[in-house]
């Protein structure tokens, strides 16, 4: 993995987790025979750095669905405190 590349992907993208998730799933799509959104520098560059370009240049982006991380922020704040009333039973 180029580190330059990381970086240019790091400024489109600046949460690390969102971005591993997006490298990690175009490179499976690239490695499975999807088409690369850029031309390859060469027939062998890696997958990895081809997605990394990908990013850095604009061609593939990250939508964020928030109202979903709420709900699932929600929901998990409904169910801890759920386990925590039933804990309070038991004496936990």
């Amino acid at each position: 993995m180029n580190s330059e590349l990381l970086k240019r992907a790091h400024e489109k993208i600046p949460s690390a987790a969102v971005l591993v998730n997006l490298i990690s799933k175009r490179e499976r799509e690239l490695i499975n025979g999807a088409k690369p959104l850029i031309k390859p520098e060469s027939l062998d560059e890696d997958k990895c750095d081809i997605a990394l370009r990908e990013v850095a240049e604009g061609k593939l982006i990250a939508e964020i669905d928030f109202d979903a991380i709420a709900r699932a922020e929600d929901a998990k704040t409904k169910w801890n405190a759920k386990r925590m009333s039933v804990n309070s039973l038991f004496g936990d």
